[in-house]
């Protein structure tokens, strides 16, 4: 089963399942007596009734074309999204340190577009790329759970293209320091190579312009019931601008697999229903775009983005160069 947020224009959202051959079977009208606006109200909503998943499956009726929906986010007001930094194994390779955990990063809910939404980009941010990945939506309240309990707690998968500005990152959001030798911790100094006895700078990296500006977060259009993905640490993932492929790669390349993330998440954030975590980036890199996604910089060209996920159906994004805020 595949469901989205979406809505027919003059109409509001409503919550939506694919219906085979390019149909859409329209949820919220079949169950009048439930308030199923967006995915996250089914997620409240099966709290108390479990089996209402199955009986959004069971449904039929009318349906509508899927190309005749404008599509919302997924889940609307997820409490946060979790983004995981360099989970990939070729990124990993030039690394100083390798930290043997996953890192973690936020993307604040208002950078949500839905499929078909518009990525706007002001060129003057600077280098700033689309990052194609997976995106799990957990189901059920997790806190400090196993690897092995994991994926129990996912409801289900979609794609989020992790759109980020290196320009904005180290421009505006990042600050070195140096420090005196009295303040000057060891902790401060493991993750990087040092340049030498007198190498004392401590270099702040926040990402939170860079990684959350509004529209930075297109995710969608189906979220595929997890039941549905056996193996979500083996989907080939295809992206392209206009058609022309610029990245080629596959989950398999994640540095940690997701059931690692999810776990290890879930020591330091108590993960709601309806909440988001993306896994990394795959960006192997094909033809003029030798760097995958890193080579491709939206401040620079518009086009439609397109990111292509085995079994999770396509997600596909406008760019538009907007005058810098």
């Amino acid at each position: 089963m595949k469901l989205a947020t979406a809505h027919l224009e003059g109409q509001p959202n409503r919550l939506w399942r694919a219906a085979g051959e390019g149909r859409a079977l329209d949820v919220t009208a079949a169950l009048p007596d439930l308030p199923l606006r967006d995915l996250g109200d089914l997620l409240d909503t099966a709290q108390d009734d479990p089996a209402l998943p199955q009986r959004v499956n069971s449904l039929a009726g009318a349906t509508v074309a899927q190309s005749a929906l404008s599509y919302a986010p997924p889940v609307r007001r997820p409490s946060k999204i979790l983004g995981v930094a360099f989970n990939n194994r070729e990124l990993m390779k030039t690394a100083h340190n390798d930290p043997g955990v996953p890192n973690f990063f936020l993307k604040p809910p208002s950078c949500l577009i839905g499929h078909g939404g518009t990525i706007e980009v002001a060129p003057n941010w600077g280098p700033t790329i689309p990052e194609p990945e997976i995106c799990a939506i957990i189901g059920k309240r997790a806190s400090r759970i196993t690897e092995a309990e994991a994926l129990d707690h996912v409801f289900g998968w979609t794609i989020l293209n992790d759109v980020t500005s290196h320009g904005l990152k180290f421009g505006k959001d990042s600050i070195a320091v140096t420090y005196a030798p009295d303040l000057a911790h060891p902790e401060f100094y493991k993750w990087r190579n040092l340049q030498g006895p007198e190498d004392r700078d401590v270099f702040y990296v926040y990402h939170t312009r860079s990684k959350g500006a509004d529209t930075f977060g297109p995710v969608g259009p189906w979220v595929t019931l997890a039941a549905e993905v056996p193996d979500p640490n083996s989907l080939a993932v295809v992206a392209d601008i206009d058609g022309e492929v610029f990245a080629r790669d596959n989950t398999g390349n994640y540095r940690f697999r997701v059931e690692t993330c999810i776990a290890e998440a879930s020591r330091y954030f108590t993960l709601e229903p309806g909440d988001m975590i993306s896994f990394g980036t795959t960006g192997k890199g094909e033809g003029r775009f030798p760097r995958g996604h890193k080579s491709l910089l939206l401040n620079r060209v518009t086009g439609r983005i397109g990111i292509t996920v085995e079994g999770l159906g396509r997600l596909e994004n406008d760019v538009r160069h907007i005058a810098a805020p």
